[in-house]
């Protein structure tokens, strides 16, 4: 289960790598940091979104927390969620359907400052 969630702002310019609008949806590249002591956006690294996760990195238990966290951040069903490549990987390809770019950089707040 993922514990308290939040966002904070980075500030780091967002490039056109990060995001991508794809047919119906959006796919972005996330570092994720599992084991952390919440689960939060921490905003970009290397132009990819990265990702702290409350849960432990074993059984898919940080994939699940990964999940339901963009689910509640980004407004949609969990099953308009999916991880496309990097299962295993610290860094991952993240699916989102239902949703623009726009509208992911917006929930997640990376907008530019």
């Amino acid at each position: 289960m993922c514990r308290r969630q939040s966002v904070r702002i980075c500030g780091r310019t967002l490039n056109n790598q990060s995001v991508q609008d794809v047919d119906g949806g959006v796919v972005f590249t996330a570092k994720v940091v599992p084991g952390s002591s919440r689960t939060a956006v921490s905003g970009l690294l290397d132009g990819m979104v990265k990702i702290k996760i409350a849960a432990q990195p074993e059984k898919g238990k940080a994939n699940q927390c990964l999940v339901e966290f963009l689910a509640k951040k980004l407004g949609v069903k969990k099953k308009a969620i999916s991880i496309t490549s990097g299962q295993t990987n610290p860094v991952k390809q993240v699916q989102v359907i239902g949703i623009s770019a726009g509208a992911l950089i917006e929930k997640l707040n990376l907008e530019n400052d």
